[in-house]
């Protein structure tokens, strides 16, 4: 298991900007999979962003073109840059992260099951008003 802390979450106005960060504390390795899922009140986690080992990036088709995941492996950090926020990204953002996978891209990358067992954060709470 790696540790993830996240942070980053607020308050923001529909067309505003965040940037979620995700640290990983004495691991310094970056050659795996990670990435963001979402729980909006009362539905289920969604896959949001994605990145493996060879840097494919993998995006929910509702965050396209707004969101950017990236990694910064000199401060163990993986980022959300999140664009032109709407109200329904409002919720909580999770990181995730599993050491032993190397590939990870398309709909079976932001499945919730293939991220079952694995490592994840505590969360951090993003709204956005209109």
């Amino acid at each position: 298991q790696v540790q993830l802390v996240e942070s980053g979450g607020g308050s923001v106005q529909a067309g505003g900007s965040l940037r979620l960060s995700c640290v990983t504390p004495g691991y310094t390795s970056f050659r795996y999979c990670m990435g963001w899922f979402r729980q909006a009140p009362g539905k289920g986690r969604e896959g949001v962003a994605f990145i493996d080992s060879i840097e494919v990036m993998t995006y929910a088709d509702s965050v396209k073109g707004r969101f950017t995941i990236s990694e910064e492996s000199a401060k163990n950090t993986l980022y959300l840059q999140m664009n032109n926020l709407k109200p329904e990204d409002t919720a909580m953002y999770y990181c995730v992260a599993d050491p032993k996978c190397r590939y990870c891209s398309g709909e079976g990358c932001r499945r919730l099951s293939s991220w079952a067992h694995k490592s994840w954060g505590q969360g951090t709470q993003v709204v956005v008003s209109s």
